[in-house]
């Protein structure tokens, strides 16, 4: 279904199952179709998966000629949430999606009950780091504007970060490809300028302050975030670490049975804070 977003615009959404909403955000590139359906069916047993295109991903467009900001995009998530008759949700994220839910958890915590962060992190430390990232995230929105959308999601998945993807098998590989390549570019190019690392704050001097239960999950041969996932759950009062053996930087694609077993467990013993 399609639902209003403030400001203008709609968000694509897909909803399964009854009960507490469970938020479901995707990273950059990918779409609500990116969730494994062994996935959605096991949260689906646990309440109600809401899961959005998010802005300049799947078919969600771009409201006006800006590029989506964080205030932008937490709005319309919020105004999914209301209109589920909901205030609190467990919010979802996996590496983009897991930032956003972040913000939400810092900038907006009455929204946010519990939080399930994949492969994520609370952003660059310093303005300098921010402003360098931001030259290069521009750089690579004017690429793909300009080749479209195939050569750079050939390119993407060639990154050193996806190389334990290269291990699956090649109907879901190209799968996952197909589905990317259903993106359009000035789309893309678009959530890179508005909601890319370089792009959102840094959150590491406010992590103290996310109280709510949290899961920080990631691959355990996807060193650089497996680090930065320690150094957060140690930072977050109500945080706990899982690392999945064998997994890479996209956990519910590489092992989603582990996936499914440590979110499902998660959320049949925590409660979301009241």
């Amino acid at each position: 279904m399609d639902v209003a977003a403030p400001g203008g615009g709609t968000f694509h959404v897909d909803v399964r199952g009854e009960g507490a909403p469970l938020l479901l955000l995707h990273g950059f590139t990918g779409s609500n179709r990116s969730w494994p359906d062994d996935c959605l069916d096991g949260l689906a047993r646990v309440g109600r998966v809401v899961a959005p295109d998010l802005p300049g991903h799947g078919r969600t467009g771009v409201a006006g000629d800006a590029p989506p900001g964080l205030t932008q995009v937490l709005d319309g998530l919020e105004a999914l949430l209301d209109g589920s008759s909901a205030e609190k949700a467990t919010w979802i994220g996996y590496s983009m999606g897991g930032r956003i839910a972040l913000a939400a958890a810092v900038l907006r915590p009455h929204r946010v009950g519990r939080l399930v962060l994949e492969s994520t992190s609370p952003g660059l430390s310093t303005e300098r780091e921010r402003r360098a990232r931001r030259e290069r995230d521009e750089a690579l929105a004017d690429s793909i504007q300009e080749r479209g959308v195939g050569p750079f999601v050939d390119a993407w998945m060639a990154q050193p970060l996806f190389r334990t993807e290269r291990g699956l098998p090649e109907h879901i590989r190209q799968t996952e490809r197909q589905r990317r390549l259903k993106n359009r570019s000035d789309g893309l190019a678009a959530a890179l300028r508005g909601l890319g690392t370089g792009a959102l704050p840094s959150f590491w001097d406010r992590l103290d302050g996310v109280a709510m239960p949290a899961l920080v999950l990631t691959g355990g041969l996807d060193e650089k975030f497996a680090g930065i996932g320690r150094r957060m759950a140690h930072v977050m009062p109500g945080a706990r670490l899982e690392v999945v053996p064998g997994a890479g930087h996209r956990v519910h694609l590489e092992r989603p049975a582990e996936w499914s077993c440590a979110v499902e467990a998660f959320l049949d013993e925590t409660s979301p804070v009241p």
